[in-house]
């Protein structure tokens, strides 16, 4: 099916590398240079590089980016491309399963434990064990504990699960602090749920939504002993069909189930209930489209001050509660090719923390960052442009469109809760920590300027 596999980190280094010989022999001999080729392709493409294309060499690659890591292979065969990028999101998966987290140097550290990983998922090319939990019958060497937030010994909140508590292997007899732990003592019982949302929203330049969609996920990771059957609860009000839509419900236009979930309960009660798999897995997804108020609103105007300049103001109003807030803010504006000068001031509200905006000449672009924004508040911008020759309509096409990335913590947009997460019977001294977590991401929140 595939010739090559390989894992290659931002900087294009190859940290895992496998080959697979077939029958047609369609296995390159020479695979540093052909992985070398390949990333270049991908850094230098003009925009973003699609997940499957052809080289000269006459092979086919397909990739996916995973934290900064690009998974990929080579084949010279007429594969389904589906199938190879769900087979690489499943390798992916797979590894931050067994290493606890996806990074360069989780990989690098545990290179041994994702060959053996490998050569049981795919022989000679072709997939065979996916799936986590089957694979612990045939993974004999243990992970090595890399924490992505630094070692943390001190006493946490009991109430609160640690940032680094998720980050843990699947199988494991070593501590946080990358000790062996007596496996005679009691293991802690754990499950984590995270209802994902990610939004799509198109604004034109007036500030006006044209196109809104939210993509969301309720996503879990298991370290539940014994795996005992679970049920979920989801809002008892919830819709499903635009349709059939009752005012103030949450709505949602479709949703699908993971194949272990049982239905039975949730037409009566929109309860679920399954016996959860080792590692993570997404229990279902969900679609809504149309009309929902979205976290941000973007405001842009262009003045021409004269031929030769320009003042470009970027209102960014946050429509949310007042105990919210949007976290690692990013706002780009692409500005024309013949852009000689760009001052930019930023006008902060309180509480919205470090702030800064400045123009990035190599990116032909200005940057305007803001580690948070707090619900119920306004965020300004304002640069002053200096072109190089006179502004023309062809030049302020070269304006934007502006993107915007953050992240919003313990917020929805779908107002979709988790009312409870139990375990279905009744175990005496089984007391497992269920730690639930609401999380808002931008996908593509995009502000157009013509």
């Amino acid at each position: 099916m595939i010739s090559n596999f390989f894992v290659l980190s931002p900087r294009g280094d190859t940290i895992i590398a496998k080959q697979y010989r077939n029958d047609r022999g369609d296995a390159g001999a020479h695979e540093r240079s052909h992985t070398e080729a390949f990333f270049r392709k991908v850094k230098f493409w003009d925009d973003h590089a699609p997940p499957a294309f052809m080289m000269p060499d006459g092979l086919t690659y397909l990739h996916v980016k995973r934290n900064g890591l690009i998974f990929g292979c080579a084949t010279a065969r007429n594969v389904s491309a589906v199938t190879v990028i769900e087979l690489l999101n499943t390798i992916a998966r797979v590894f931050k399963d067994y290493c606890g987290t996806l990074s360069e140097e989780a990989i690098r550290k545990n290179f041994i434990l994702l060959y053996e990983l490998l050569d049981e998922m795919m022989d000679y090319g072709y997939p065979q064990i996916t799936r986590t939990q089957n694979l612990k019958s045939c993974v004999y060497n243990e992970p090595i504990i890399v924490d992505p937030i630094g070692n943390t010994s001190k006493m946490v909140n009991p109430k609160t699960a640690s940032a680094s508590a998720v980050h843990k292997p699947v199988i494991s007899s070593v501590n946080a602090n990358g000790r062996k732990s007596d496996s005679s003592g009691p293991q802690k019982n754990e499950i984590f749920v995270d209802i994902l949302e990610r939004l799509n929203v198109l604004f034109s330049a007036n500030g006006y939504v044209l196109n809104s969609t939210i993509d969301g996920c309720i996503q879990m990771k298991s370290y539940l002993a014994g795996n005992p059957q679970l049920r979920l609860a989801l809002n008892e009000d919830l819709v499903i069909g635009k349709n059939n839509g009752q005012y103030g419900a949450p709505t949602v236009d479709d949703i699908n189930f993971n194949d272990i979930v049982n239905l039975t309960e949730f037409e009566s009660a929109r309860t679920l209930s399954f016996v959860p798999p080792d590692g993570e897995f997404v229990v279902l997804n969900y679609r809504v489209t149309g009309d929902f108020t979205t976290p941000f609103r973007i405001i842009p105007s262009i003045e021409e001050v004269d031929s030769k300049k320009l003042e470009i103001t970027v209102l960014i109003r946050a429509d949310m509660p007042a105990n919210h807030f949007g976290a690692n803010v990013t706002v780009e504006i692409p500005l024309p090719k013949c852009t000689a000068v760009a001052s930019c001031t930023v006008i902060a509200s309180p509480g919205s923390g470090a702030t800064s905006a400045e123009f990035i000449r190599a990116d032909g672009k200005i940057l305007w960052t803001l580690k948070k924004i707090p619900g119920g508040t306004e965020q300004t911008m304002r640069c002053k442009v200096t072109l190089s020759q006179s502004c023309t309509t062809q030049i302020r096409r070269e304006i934007g469109p502006i993107n915007m990335n953050f992240e919003i913590p313990m917020f929805n947009v779908s107002n979709l809760q988790v009312r409870y997460l139990r375990i279905a019977e009744n175990m005496v001294g089984y007391t497992p920590y269920r730690w639930v977590r609401y999380v808002t991401q931008s996908s593509s929140y995009v502000c157009r300027l013509n």
